[in-house]
Order: structure tokens, then C-alpha cells, then sequence
């Protein structure tokens, strides 16, 4: 019985890497690919790349309700999964912006179920055999490191983008085999935002915090769709760019170990003013155009920036909820910032840089990320005045 339970647990972690290293060798390429080998404009591209958030947003809670009533979730994960990898082969056949667009939809229907429901079935599976789901997740970080790095080098050798779908829809593949030892069915994963919408919305520093969250980690999610662009502007080549990603996600793992013990030592709002702040310096260096020395020099930033601000964040959204809607919080907060917040500054990523170059997108990057950081400093103060009031 120990030796199936320990089975099971790597099989979840080759599921991880393989389903992320997908998501690696496509997504941080996807932007070059749509302009290199589709010839689109950068508004144009930042329209397709927003379509996965913005269809996230919509699509995860069918999913989940499908996956509750279904009582499936192992064969819904292996549905998604398998169409996910047949439609990702099948894009770079596709021509002209509106196919291209509607193709992007169509994909992103079936991988945006890919995550919630493995979640549920290995946050299920941990919780019933003592294990730790961030051994689990953490292979996902390094799948996802493995393959951009992997797909800079090949795509330069091959000479052609296309083989990221390759990639992404074998990785794929390979992740769909290992499903056979998932248990059957998870956790729900159902987000209702129905339920205590009302009672958050009466919660004013979860609201700002919303708002800040939204100027903050939108900016560092539209970057990866972007940064691979920015590489190539500053005089970097495709394997540069799977180099400069190696180091970014890879610096993520450690302070993600060790988040818990600062976030004890500093305080939740001393952790995000300080990561946030690391991310509006990086977005300002990149606006000051420079070398390409300087920027894989600041990829390890990310480590600060997304591995410390990530639980930290979570953590604030659980203690500014009411209890009985911390489900309905956390929904929100990743509709807000995963979803809505990831398409809007990846599209207007796309104008900025078709207006003002990659270097003015940074800056509008750094500007909104600043007014986050002035939020956070708000709900800060707020927390304060109210712990004051409830001591004295």
C-alpha cells in the first residue's frame, strides 16, 4: 500500500513537469512566433495571447462545475488534456489573424482546465496521504524552466518557431500517460462567485488590495509572453531567451522554500511592498534600454518579485476575508489578477509596444506597478488603524 501511495506521488510530479514543460516551450516563445513566422502586429499578438486569460476566466468554473456533477475529474483532466495537445499541433497551420484568434480560444477552452483539475485531484490526493503538494507543484516550476530553455535552442537551430507546438503538444502527451495512476476524482474546484460577492465587496481593504494586485501582478504575467521580445530587441538570440527564462523561473523555486520564514520575520505587507517594489525596479531598468548584460543579470529578480509576493498575497487574501467566503476570496483574487489582470496588460503590452517600442510598455509596466505598491501601503495603514481600534 506504501509502495502504490508513493507511486502515485511521482506519477503526479511527472504529470507536473511534463503538462508545464508544455506550457514553457509555448507560451514564453508565443508572441515571436506570432510575429516572426504569422506577421502580425504587436496589438494584433497582444489580442491572441489575452484570449487564454480572458477565456480562463469564463471557462475554470464550468469545468469545475462539470467535474463536481460528473464526479470525473481523472477523465475530464485526460479529455482536456488530449485536445489541448491535438489542437496546439494543429495551430501553426492556421493563417491570417482572425483563424489565428479563434484558434488561441479554442485551445485555451480545453488548457485552462488542465490546472484546476489536476490541483484538485493532487491537493485531494496530499490531504488524504500526508503529503506535500509543494513537492508536486515545484516540478511544474522546473518543467517549465527545462523546456524554455530546451525550445530557445532548438528553435534557433531548426530555424523555425514551429516547433514549440511540437513540443507543447508532446509534452503533453507524455503528461496524459501518466494519468492512469491519478485517482478518479478530486476536491471541487468550482469557484462560485455568487456566494458572499456581497459581503467582500463591503470589505474595503480586500477591494484595494484586489486593485493593487491587479497593477502589480498583471505586469509580471503579460512579461512572460513579452520577455522573450524584449531579449531579441536588446540584441539577444532565441537560445539567449530560453537562458534568460532558466534563470528567472528557476530563481522562483528557493524563495518560494523560504517564503513562510520571511513572511514570519518581515510581516505580510513589508514582504509585498518589498517584492512588488523589486518588480517596478525591474520594469524601470528595462525602459532605460539596457545592454543585454545588464538584463540576464536582472532575471534572478523574479525570485523576490513572483516567489515571495505569490504566497504572501494568498495569505493576505485569507486574512482580509471573513472566514465563510475565504473560498469566494481567493476566487476572486485569482479572477482579478490571474484572469482579468493578465489580459489587460498583456493586449495594451501589445499597443504599447506597437506605439511606443518594448521599452514603453516597460514603463507603463513600472508606473502601474508603482500606484500597486501605493495601494498596498493604503491597506497597510488601514489594517493597522484597525487592529489599533480593536485593541484599544
Amino acid at each position: 500500500m506504501q509502495e502504490y501511495k508513493h507511486k502515485t506521488y511521482r506519477f503526479f510530479q511527472i504529470y507536473y513537469f511534463f503538462t508545464f514543460f508544455g506550457f514553457g516551450a509555448l507560451f514564453p516563445l508565443l508572441s515571436i512566433f506570432l510575429e516572426e513566422e504569422k506577421g502580425l502586429t504587436h496589438t494584433q499578438i497582444g489580442l491572441v495571447i489575452a484570449a487564454l486569460p480572458l477565456v480562463t476566466i469564463f471557462i475554470q468554473p464550468v469545468w469545475g462545475m462539470i467535474s463536481d456533477h460528473t464526479k470525473r475529474t481523472r477523465r475530464l483532466l485526460a479529455i482536456a488534456t488530449l485536445l489541448a495537445a491535438v489542437l496546439g499541433l494543429l495551430y501553426p497551420l492556421w493563417q491570417g489573424f482572425i483563424f489565428l484568434y479563434a484558434g488561441m480560444l479554442v485551445i485555451a477552452v480545453f488548457q485552462s482546465a488542465i490546472v484546476p483539475l489536476s490541483d484538485s485531484l493532487s491537493l485531494s490526493y496530499v490531504q488524504q496521504h500526508g503529503k506535500q503538494y509543494g513537492n508536486i507543484r515545484l516540478w511544474g516550476a522546473i518543467g517549465f524552466a527545462v523546456a524554455v530553455f530546451v525550445l530557445g535552442r532548438v528553435t534557433e537551430v531548426a530555424g523555425s518557431l514551429n516547433w514549440v507546438f511540437v513540443f507543447f503538444s508532446g509534452a503533453l502527451i507524455i503528461a496524459l500517460l501518466s494519468l492512469s495512476q491519478f485517482p478518479k476524482h478530486g476536491a471541487g474546484v468550482a469557484v462560485s462567485f455568487r456566494e458572499g460577492i456581497k459581503v467582500l465587496t463591503k470589505q474595503k481593504s480586500f477591494m484595494i488590495f484586489l486593485i493593487s494586485n491587479f497593477l502589480v501582478f498583471g505586469p509580471v504575467l503579460a512579461n512572460n509572453y513579452y520577455f522573450g521580445t524584449f531579449i531579441l530587441t536588446v540584441g539577444g538570440t532565441l537560445t539567449a531567451v530560453g537562458i534568460a527564462f532558466l534563470l528567472a523561473a528557476g530563481s522562483e523555486a528557493p524563495f518560494m522554500k523560504i517564503s513562510q520564514f520571511i513572511i514570519d520575520k518581515l510581516g505580510i505587507f513589508r514582504v509585498l511592498i518589498v517584492s512588488s517594489s523589486v518588480s517596478f525596479v525591474r520594469w524601470f531598468i528595462y525602459t532605460l534600454e539596457p545592454s543585454s548584460g545588464i538584463v540576464y543579470a536582472t532575471t534572478i529578480m523574479q525570485g523576490v518579485s513572483v516567489g515571495l509576493y505569490i504566497p504572501a498575497a494568498l495569505i493576505l487574501v485569507r486574512e482580509l476575508a471573513p472566514k465563510d467566503v475565504i473560498a469566494t476570496a481567493v476566487g476572486m483574487y485569482s479572477a482579478v489578477g490571474n484572469g482579468l489582470g493578465n489580459a489587460f496588460f498583456t493586449f495594451t503590452g501589445g499597443v504599447w509596444i506597437d506605439a511606443f517600442h518594448v521599452f514603453g510598455m516597460y514603463g507603463f509596466f513600472s508606473a502601474m506597478t508603482f500606484t500597486g505598491i501605493m495601494l498596498i501601503v493604503v491597506v497597510s495603514k488601514r489594517e493597522a488603524k484597525q487592529i489599533k481600534l480593536e485593541g484599544g
